[in-house]
Parts: C-alpha cells; sequence; structure tokens
C-alpha cells in the first residue's frame, strides 16, 4: 500500500511537469490572441505591478525632491554668498577710486603750494557731536605738524591745527561756532576786497565775511581766497565762492556769504600746510590785534 501511495505521488509530479513544460512551450508560441488563463495571469500580475510601483514611485519621488530642495538650498546659500562678496568689493572699489582721486586732486594741490612746506594726512577720527567742528588727523608735532598751521583738501580750506600731539592732531574746521575763529581774506574782483571770515551760518551752510567796507563792490561769484596778511596762513589758499551780500546789523559795513570751496561734511584725505617764506608784515594795515584762524 504504501509503495502504490508513492508511485501515485511520482506519476501525479511527473504529470505536473510534463503539463507545465506543454504549457511554457504552449504560451512561447506566438499567437495573436492569448487563452483566458494566461490573459488572467497577465491581467493579475499587471495589476499587482502598478499596485507595488506607485507607493515605490511616490516614495522615490519624494526623496528625490528633498534632495532636490537641499541642492536648491546649497545653492542660493551659495549665490548669496557671492552676491554679499560682490557688494563688499563693490564698496572697496568705490572707495579704492574715490581715495585715488582725492589723492591725485592732493598731488596737484601740492604742486601749487611751492613756497610752502606741506605734509598729507588723513582724517582718523571725528566726534558726531562736534561734527562741524573738529576731525582728528594721523599726523602730529613728530611729523613736524605744528599749532595753528592751515589745513586743506583739493577742493579748498577747512580750518587749522587746533592742538597738535607726537603723533595725531586736532583740527578745527572753519564751520566751527568759535567767536576766534578768524581768518584774513580778500576777493577777487575789479579790485581787492579785504574781510575776514568770521561765523558760519548752519542754516545755510556758508561762511561768514565780515568787516566788508560799506562802499567797496562785492559781487555774487567772486573768489575769496586767504590774503596771507595774517603772517600765519599762506596767501591763495581757496576759501569759496560768494554767493550773497548783504549790510551788517549796524549798517556800516558789509557780510558776505561764501559758499566754502572744500566739503566739511566728508573729508577723508587732508594737507597742513606750513608758512615757509615770511612776507612783509602788513596786519597793521588791518588789524594786529586781530587773531588770524
Amino acid at each position: 500500500m504504501p509503495q502504490l501511495f508513492l508511485n501515485k505521488r511520482l506519476i501525479i509530479l511527473l504529470v505536473s511537469i510534463i503539463l507545465l513544460v506543454a504549457l511554457i512551450g504552449f504560451s512561447l508560441r506566438e499567437r495573436e490572441k492569448l487563452s483566458w488563463p494566461e490573459q488572467f495571469l497577465k491581467d493579475s500580475t499587471g495589476w499587482a505591478q502598478s499596485l507595488i510601483s506607485r507607493p515605490v514611485q511616490y516614495v522615490a519621488g519624494f526623496f528625490e525632491n528633498v534632495g532636490d530642495l537641499q541642492d536648491t538650498y546649497n545653492e542660493n546659500k551659495e549665490l548669496k554668498s557671492r552676491v554679499e562678496d560682490m557688494v563688499r568689493l563693490e564698496s572697496e572699489v568705490y572707495k579704492l577710486k574715490k581715495e585715488n582721486e582725492e589723492l591725485r586732486k592732493i598731488l596737484g594741490k601740492k604742486e601749487s603750494l611751492r613756497d610752502s612746506e606741506t605734509i598729507h594726512a588723513a582724517v582718523i577720527g571725528r566726534n558726531p557731536d562736534r561734527w562741524n567742528e573738529i576731525i582728528i588727523i594721523n599726523k602730529g608735532t613728530s611729523d613736524k605738524v605744528g599749532k595753528n598751521m592751515a589745513v586743506i583738501t583739493a577742493e579748498g580750506l577747512i580750518g587749522k591745527i587746533k592742538s597738535a600731539n607726537d603723533f595725531t592732531s586736532s583740527v578745527q574746521l572753519l564751520s566751527a561756532m568759535d567767536p576766534k575763529n578768524r581768518i584774513s581774506v580778500v576777493t577777487q574782483g575789479k579790485s581787492e576786497v579785504f574781510g575776514f571770515v568770521e561765523g558760519y551760518d548752519e542754516e545755510k551752510k556758508l561762511l561768514k565775511v565780515k568787516k566788508i567796507p560799506y562802499e567797496a563792490k562785492v559781487e555774487k561769484g567772486q573768489t575769496v581766497i586767504t590774503s596771507g596778511l595774517g603772517g600765519v596762513f599762506p596767501a591763495g589758499l581757496l576759501v569759496g565762492e560768494v554767493v550773497e551780500v548783504e549790510p551788517d546789523q549796524y549798517g556800516l559795513n558789509q557780510i558776505a556769504l561764501v559758499k566754502p570751496g572744500a566739503n566739511f561734511y566728508d573729508i577723508g584725505d587732508v594737507i597742513v600746510v606750513k608758512r615757509l617764506m615770511t612776507e612783509p608784515n602788513k596786519a597793521d594795515m588791518v588789524d594786529d590785534k586781530e587773531e588770524e584762524l
């Protein structure tokens, strides 16, 4: 009995293998139409594949999008860094270009001051509370800078050395509200007219040239320069241009309002001017008790 059972199982196995081989051979033949078991098996397999592939594609797409997002973030970060570098470089180029222009102008100014000793300096400090009064430069007594020396830019006179230390100096600007700020000047016209820079109109941003005789002819557009009569400042330093003339409060003299040639607000490089040649003392013609700036 057991032997018969084993023979039956063997026979069933062999028949199954034969049927399977026959089915495989049958399915491999080129046919225009599949049998319904083959069609069912193919449809079932396709449905199962689509059922599995969609979640797989979704997950794969999600991770791909995350990767793209990370790449976009890194690229954006790098581009932002490059933009910041470009802005910084543009700022440095602008600063260097401006310094180059200032130094070229100052070099030309030095050539016109042959009768004076010139010392180039840079502004290193400025108090916001006294912006229109004092600046600090990086030259002092060790560089032969002394009190009351004239300080100019390429555009014109800005002030004087108020105090000098070993390596730095304080410069008092013409725009300082100091009644002792006086400088002997002359207006260039058909005839020279002398006066003194005394005071600054903060509202109009103009210098006040006082003690101009009432009968003197001072006109708008005339250039104002240092006269050199005080014996401290060299003659011929540009102060500014007359924009308005009015009588003083007593009606005895005139006051000329002068637009400064130099910009008191934006000062980077300056020249300290030391007068070398002494001219004949004409201060008595003006007032030898007057203190020049």
